[in-house]
């Protein structure tokens, strides 16, 4: 009894410092410098190492979704524009790349790699000021993992017989990469760099909200001397990557984005010979279990779903509790709630920074309102957020159910729909019941609960007391609705690659 008592009292002093924590917060601001940033006023295509003016003479604004100001003017790509640049692509594919020896190949890469960490600090903060991510999480997760994704891949560009034993590796020739917004940098390192050490040339297309941080990419290509044509970066919307995804002298699409432009996707090159690969949504459960260690999971949860404002296609946007602490969890989660900061993402003392777009905020704001006509319980701290700006408050919704379309459908935005749980077997159909694939997350102290989870659980990638944690050695991707292949390790080399 007297052990009981210890650590229940242990548990409310927990609670107390952690809700004290909250109350408490009042910082001053520190804003990152913005002053030693190089942005141009206006952007053109890379094409053919050079800075080449949209056929049309379109282009569109680049806005802080943060300060509603213009960063950059960017050019759009049509049709005849993307033409160019596969036409530049397979040039430098043919005469260059493909001839090049393997190792000399992987120099490129490795210097790219070392420009980026050169110029993190710049490209952090750009990072932040066209997403409206947080500065902590540009400068401490995206722009090195970005690098990181480089250096491991110029490592095997002249090892690739090693990676298939037995096989004999060869290159596709032209890749057409598209790129979404969530994470601009690292998903452009996430697809140029093992198409390169494959020996492919590549075409990308990032998001029109979200192009700076790939434009920056390309001065650092062109700085890093890699030959002209190898990498062409075409800037635009929906047209431009549907004239990628419809060349006919593109080998193989790459494609990161929602579930239903993967489809269409899908449909458009059914029949024509192209290798294809698709990252798409997901909707994760995150499970926490009686016996884990409840400090950390509910860390692990604020991590998962409101540091990155619920931008990432993994997000664990579902949260299983079992009853036995389900009560304690919730009461953690929503004292851990109060201290987050919403505001600038260039402040450093920010956890969550601006939503994209506004387009992407009236979605999120509908799914709010959908949860509440649904009849699930909703939960906002009482923090204060910016009144210029596309910014929304985390958000729990209670009592929820396996039918309510928050549970369901991809929200992409800082909402957690909780539910609760009995038996394993019981959270193992909750967490399966969804047309995803993507991810899912375990606490528990039990190793073995965590290897019977991950046997059982219908996700591409499982944490295990951990969420969001990504290596470049470490393969990623989903199934059912959330795409296949994967991107990351030995494993991503596969999609730009033939063996025979």
């Amino acid at each position: 009894m007297a052990k009981k008592q210890d650590k229940k009292h242990a548990d409310s002093a927990s609670d107390k410092a952690i809700l004290d924590f909250g109350k408490a917060q009042n910082y001053t601001p520190a804003p990152e410098s913005t002053g030693h940033i190089r942005l141009k006023k206006q952007y053109e295509l890379f094409i053919n190492g050079t800075w080449v003016k949209p056929s049309k003479g379109v282009y569109f604004d680049s806005v802080s979704p943060s300060t509603e100001q213009v960063l950059a003017r960017v050019a759009e790509a049509g049709a005849e524009d993307v033409d160019k640049a596969v036409k530049a692509a397979r040039k430098a594919y043919t005469e260059v790349w493909s001839k090049m020896p393997a190792r000399e190949r992987g120099k490129y890469i490795f210097r790219i790699a070392r420009i980026i960490q050169e110029r993190a600090r710049e490209l952090a903060v750009i990072e932040s000021m066209d997403g409206g991510k947080p500065i902590r999480e540009s400068r401490d997760v995206d722009v090195p993992l970005a690098a990181n994704h480089f250096f491991y891949y110029a490592g095997w560009a002249d090892k690739l017989e090693y990676a298939f034993p037995g096989k004999t590796p060869e290159s596709l020739g032209v890749a057409g990469q598209i790129i979404p917004w969530n994470f601009p940098l690292l998903m452009a390192a996430w697809k140029i760099a093992p198409a390169l050490a494959c020996g492919n040339t590549v075409v990308l297309k990032p998001a029109e909200t979200t192009s700076l941080t790939a434009l920056k990419l390309a001065e650092i290509i062109e700085e890093s001397g890699l030959p002209a044509g190898v990498v062409n970066i075409v800037t635009g919307a929906g047209a431009t990557g549907a004239a990628i995804v419809n060349h006919p002298d593109i080998d193989k699409i790459a494609f990161t984005g929602s579930t239903e432009v993967g489809k269409i996707i899908q449909k458009a090159i059914a029949g024509t010979g192209k290798k294809l690969t698709l990252e798409l949504g997901g909707k994760a459960a995150n499970i926490i279990f009686e016996d884990a260690a409840l400090d950390q999971a509910v860390e692990g949860i604020v991590n998962g779903i409101f540091f990155n404002q619920g931008h990432v296609c993994c997000a664990g946007s579902r949260l299983f509790v079992q009853e036995g602490v389900a009560e304690k969890v919730i009461r953690k989660l929503t004292d851990r709630m109060a201290s987050l900061i919403v505001g600038d993402p260039l402040d450093k003392n920010t956890d969550v920074g601006a939503i994209n777009s506004a387009e992407q905020l009236k979605k999120i704001q509908e799914y709010l309102k959908i949860g509440v006509a649904e009849g699930a319980e909703i939960y906002q701290p009482t923090c204060s957020i910016p009144t210029k700006g596309n910014f929304c408050k985390p958000t729990l919704f209670l009592h929820a159910s396996q039918s309510h379309r928050i549970v369901q459908e991809e929200i992409f935005g800082p909402v957690l729909a909780i539910q609760t749980f009995r038996t394993v077997e019981e959270v193992i159909e909750k967490a399966n019941n969804t047309p995803y694939g993507l991810s899912a997350g375990v606490w528990t102290d039990k190793g073995s609960k965590i290897f019977n989870l991950t046997s059982k659980l219908k996700a591409g990638v499982v944490w295990a007391n951990t969420y969001n944690k990504f290596d470049p050695t470490a393969p990623f991707g989903g199934y059912r609705e959330s795409g296949f292949g994967r991107e990351g390790g030995l494993h991503g080399l596969l999609p730009y690659l033939k063996l025979s």
